[in-house]
C-alpha cells in the first residue's frame, strides 16, 4: 500500500466492459447492429462494430495480444477473475491508495471509432456505453467517476446533444479521440457546437488515443507492428490534437474549456510548446496563418493538462518548464502498460518536491475535473 501522505485522484483509469453490455444498453432500434466481442478462426478475439473487428491486426498481432493477456493474468489475476466488476475496481483502487478514479473505456476506444460508421449508430453506441457507465459507477459514486464517451464526432450536432444529456446526468467530463474523423481535425468549424456545449456546461474534455482503430492514425500508415504503431500513435496523435486546438483557435474561442491530453507521456511537451511558440512568432501577421492573441504555450498553461507515465525520467524537467499545476497522475489500470499497484509506488519515488507531488496526485486532476 502506498504512503497515505497524499490523497490521490487517478485522472485516467479504465473499465473493462462486460460481455453482452452493448446489446443490453443500446437502443432497441440498433440492437441488431450492437457491438460485440468476437473470436475468429485463428483464436484472435476482437471488438466487432460496423462490420469491422478492432484493434486492427497489423497494429496488435495475435502474439502481442497473447503477451498482454499473460501480463494481465500475472499481475491482475484476482480482478480478472471478478470480471473487473465495480467491487473489484474499488478493491484495486484500495490496493493502490486511490481515492477517486475517473474512468475511461477499453472496448469503447474502438467501438464507434470507425471512419465510415453511420453517425446515428456511432452516437447510439456512445449513449449505450454512457448509460452503462452510470450504472457501473453507482456502486460507489463518490469514488468511481464516469467519463462520457464521445468518440462519435461523425455528426457534431448529435455529439453536442449528448454533451447536454450527460451534463444533466451529472457527468464531469467527456472524452474524444485525437484522430481525424471523416477528414475533420479537432479544429474543424463543424465541431463548434460540440466545443461550445462542453464549455457552457463545464465538462472537461479528455483526449485519449487507442492504437489500431479504423481512423487515420500516426504511424499506422507506414508500420505493421505494435512496437512502432503504439510508440508513434499515442504521443504523435496528441501532438497533432494539441496543434489543432491551439493553432486552430479552439482554445482562443473557448477560454473556459478544460482539456487534458492523456496516455501519451509528457516528455515531449516542452519541445512541442517551444516549437509552436517559435512558429507563432514566425507567422504572426501573415495572411492565411493562425492569428492568436497569446503564445501557444500560454493557452496550454491557461486551460490544459497532461498526464505523465509514472516512470518517466523527464517529469522533473517538464515541471521546470511548465510549472507544477498542469501534470496529472494516471494509472491506466487495468491495462498492461504498468504493474499494479506498483504504478503508484513508482510515482511516489520520483525526485520531485512534495508540493509538485501533491498537485500531480490531487490538486491538478481536481481542477481539471471540476472538483476543486
Amino acid at each position: 500500500m502506498p504512503s497515505p501522505k497524499f490523497r490521490i485522484i487517478d485522472a485516467d483509469g479504465h473499465v473493462m466492459e462486460p460481455p453482452g453490455m452493448w446489446e443490453r444498453y443500446i437502443g432497441p432500434e440498433y440492437r441488431d447492429r450492437a457491438p460485440r466481442v468476437v473470436r475468429g478462426p485463428s483464436g484472435r478475439s476482437g471488438f466487432e462494430s460496423g462490420g469491422r473487428v478492432s484493434p486492427r491486426p497489423e497494429c496488435i498481432s495475435l502474439a502481442m495480444r497473447g503477451a498482454f493477456a499473460a501480463r494481465v493474468r500475472e499481475h491482475l489475476g484476482e480482478y480478472l477473475e471478478a470480471e473487473y466488476n465495480a467491487e473489484s475496481q474499488i478493491k484495486a483502487m484500495d490496493a493502490g491508495g486511490i481515492e477517486i478514479a475517473f474512468l475511461y473505456p477499453t472496448q469503447g476506444l474502438y467501438m464507434a471509432s470507425i471512419d465510415d460508421l453511420a453517425p446515428e449508430l456511432a452516437i447510439a453506441i456512445c449513449r449505450a456505453y454512457n448509460d452503462w457507465m452510470l450504472d457501473f459507477c453507482a456502486a460507489a459514486p463518490d469514488r468511481l467517476r464516469p467519463v462520457g464517451m464521445l468518440v462519435a464526432l461523425h455528426d457534431p450536432t448529435l455529439a453536442a446533444q449528448e454533451v447536454e444529456r450527460l451534463a444533466a446526468r451529472g457527468f464531469k467530463a467527456v472524452f474524444v479521440r485525437p484522430n481525424p474523423i471523416r477528414g475533420r481535425n479537432l479544429d474543424d468549424p463543424a465541431y463548434e457546437p460540440f466545443w461550445a456545449a462542453c464549455e457552457r456546461r463545464g465538462l472537461a474534455v479528455g483526449i485519449h488515443e487507442g492504437v489500431g482503430a479504423y481512423l487515420p492514425e500516426a504511424g499506422a500508415d507506414r508500420f505493421r507492428n505494435f512496437f512502432a504503431c503504439h510508440a508513434a500513435s499515442h504521443p504523435m496523435e496528441q501532438m497533432l490534437a494539441m496543434l489543432a486546438l491551439i493553432g486552430g483557435g479552439v482554445l482562443e474561442r473557448h477560454p473556459q474549456l478544460r482539456v487534458a491530453f492523456l496516455e501519451s507521456g509528457c516528455g515531449w511537451l516542452p519541445y512541442w510548446l517551444w516549437r509552436m511558440d517559435e512558429h507563432g512568432q514566425q507567422t504572426e501577421g501573415v495572411a492565411g496563418e493562425p492569428q492568436l492573441s497569446m503564445k501557444p504555450s500560454d493557452y496550454f498553461r491557461r486551460q490544459c493538462w497532461i498526464s505523465c507515465e509514472p516512470d518517466e525520467p523527464y517529469i522533473p524537467h517538464v515541471l521546470d518548464f511548465i510549472g507544477e499545476d498542469r501534470l496529472l497522475f494516471a494509472s491506466d489500470y487495468p491495462h498492461p502498460d504498468h504493474k499494479w499497484p506498483e504504478t503508484l509506488e513508482t510515482m511516489l519515488a520520483l525526485p520531485v518536491p512534495d508540493s509538485a507531488r501533491r498537485k500531480i496526485l490531487w490538486d491538478n486532476p481536481a481542477a481539471l475535473y471540476g472538483l476543486a
